[in-house]
């Protein structure tokens, strides 16, 4: 990713807008006004649009760039993590099948994100659970026992969405590489935390590519690359493993039809405002925003340790936590936090909340932490909410 710099597209000022999850007007503008520049564009014909196949290719160099990928790799955009994974699980699909597995095993742990569940349902494999360990990691002694000839690719979550944990990814690529089966990162949230976290010299345990038998990642711009919903970069290690990506067809009247991922047809300003975004802050106006959300996650969590019955479910190594008790019903909590304005998820396993923070939190993360201390004291009996992902 290059130094900050302004692209000569979208420099233009407009009217402020809100500063929403991304605590950032200047951002905001920015991210209007390149919507609004391609909102009618097409990025299905790279040949037809040779721009937007260049500020694609760039946003994946980038993002390639933050998470060490081989200069042999290969990657394309897609509209988001979901589909990052669905084209991930098909490329490891159709490698094992090349080595003769009818119907290909994903190895993932109880916490990995759905998307794998989705792909087993679209393309003919299997999920095979593997349960957490004390510290709401997957297990790889469990692991160990169920990766076997018929498993295609081993998940890796960096970090997990229901309780922003790292899964042990070093232990987990070993077992992969084993067996001759890929190993899945799924970075959709940490993607662009974790390369800065890392830089402003905090532990991070080995992740990305420079972790031997690691073959894929997925990685979410419109998480917290803080671009518009609808762009996300998917890598593999070999360029052999992205061509199983891509499809090719030309058995019919108009010629030759290619797609590197599900949608024919893909909007434009989505990838136009993701290269947008990536441009005007690079690596330094990254690490800017992750030194600040750092410090409110530091906060935040602090506090929340600090009231007494709560606990914070394992070591969340970023701005994505959940915590738990064994005193109060946290789903009673949750709803008087409901009452309050606050919008806490809940989780199943362990029942307790979740919290997903942004630079926006910082302003407000005092508040956030006396309506919670409030809301353990004076909750009442739970609503009955149901819980769901959000």
């Amino acid at each position: 990713m290059p130094a900050r710099r302004v692209s000569p597209r979208c420099t233009e000022r407009v009217s402020s807008g809100s500063s929403t999850r991304r605590g950032r007007h200047d951002l905001e503008d920015l991210i209007v006004e390149a919507n609004n520049r391609y909102l009618f564009g097409n990025a299905l014909n790279p040949f037809k649009f040779p721009e937007l196949a260049a500020l694609e290719k760039e946003v994946v160099t980038w993002t390639g760039d933050l998470v060490n990928l081989p200069e042999d790799g290969g990657g394309t955009m897609t509209s988001g993590g979901t589909e990052s994974i669905l084209m991930s699980m098909l490329v490891s699909r159709e490698r094992a099948r090349a080595r003769g597995v009818e119907r290909p095993k994903i190895v993932a742990a109880v916490s990995a994100h759905p998307a794998y569940s989705k792909a087993a349902h679209y393309f003919g494999m299997e999920v095979v659970p593997v349960p957490l360990d004390s510290g709401y990691r997957a297990d790889v002694a469990e692991a160990a026992k169920v990766i076997g000839a018929d498993t295609a690719v081993v998940v890796a979550s960096a970090f997990s969405y229901p309780h922003g944990v790292m899964d042990p990814v070093a232990d987990l690529a070993a077992l992969a590489a084993e067996q001759g089966a890929g190993c899945h990162v799924d970075g959709c949230i940490g993607g662009f935390v974790l390369p800065f976290l890392e830089r402003l010299g905090h532990d991070v345990p080995p992740w990305d590519f420079r972790v031997p038998g690691v073959t894929e990642i997925s990685a979410d711009v419109h998480k917290y690359g803080y671009t518009t919903k609808g762009a996300s970069v998917v890598l593999h290690r070999d360029a052999d493993w992205f061509g199983h990506q891509v499809f090719l067809f030309d058995r019919w009247p108009a010629g030759l039809y290619g797609s590197p991922a599900i949608a024919g047809a893909r909007p434009a300003a989505p990838l136009a405002t993701a290269w947008a975004v990536m441009s005007y802050l690079g690596v330094d106006g990254y690490l800017e925003i992750v030194r600040d959300l750092a410090a409110t996650t530091a906060k935040v969590r602090d506090g929340i340790e600090g009231i007494e019955g709560l606990r914070i479910c394992g070591d969340p190594v970023g701005p994505v936590l959940a915590f738990e008790s064994d005193s109060y019903d946290l789903y009673a909590v949750a709803d008087v936090m409901d009452d309050r304005g606050w919008s806490l998820n809940r989780n199943t396993d362990p029942a307790g909340l979740h919290l997903m923070l942004s630079p926006a939190h910082t302003a407000v993360a005092d508040e956030l932490l006396a309506d919670l201390a409030f809301a353990v004291a004076n909750h009442g009996e739970s609503k009955g909410k149901e819980v769901r992902y959000s």
